[in-house]
Parts: structure tokens; sequence; C-alpha cells
């Protein structure tokens, strides 16, 4: 379930969870020279895998040196290209 609000600098966001309880959002860019969104996940999940683990797949923490994007910038000809398999998908949950 979709909820929208508005940025600190009143820009449109969709906050949502996915189907792996990961925070996501659809976010109005700020950029100047075009229209775009953001797409994706609001931040990364680093994990690492501990073979015979209780859980498995732990927190791997990154130095603050580290960039991870997480979102996708996407013009408005880029996310009308992905519509019609967005559609397709939504009818027949296939590509």
């Amino acid at each position: 379930m979709l909820k929208t609000t508005k940025t600190e600098r009143g820009f449109d966001i969709s906050n949502f969870i996915d189907s792996n309880g990961v925070a996501c959002s659809l976010q109005k860019s700020s950029a100047a020279q075009d229209d775009f969104v953001w797409l994706g996940c609001d931040g990364p999940n680093p994990q690492i895998f501990v073979p015979n683990g209780n859980p498995s797949w732990r927190e791997y923490p990154l130095p603050a040196e580290v960039l991870c994007t997480t979102r996708m910038h996407l013009s408005r000809e880029q996310v009308s290209a992905l519509l019609p398999s967005l559609q397709r998908f939504v009818e027949t949950g296939e590509l």
C-alpha cells in the first residue's frame, strides 16, 4: 500500500514496503533540467552469509565512505518504456 506525502523540499513521495519487507519509495526528482522520478529501495541492506549460522544472513556494516545507490533515476521516457511490461505483468503474471 502506498503512503503519499511530501518531502522536506515539497516534492511528492510515495512510500511502501516490498514483498521482502524492505522500505521503498517512488519520489518526484528535484532535477531542474527535465522530469525524473526516483524509484527503489530507500537504503542498502548489506548482509553476509554465515554457514551454519542462526540466522544464516547477518547484517554487514559498510564503511561510512562507501556509497550504495539503491534507487533508479528514471526519465518520463524510461518510465513509458517500462509501462507495457509492467501492465502485462499485472494482467498475466508474465513480462
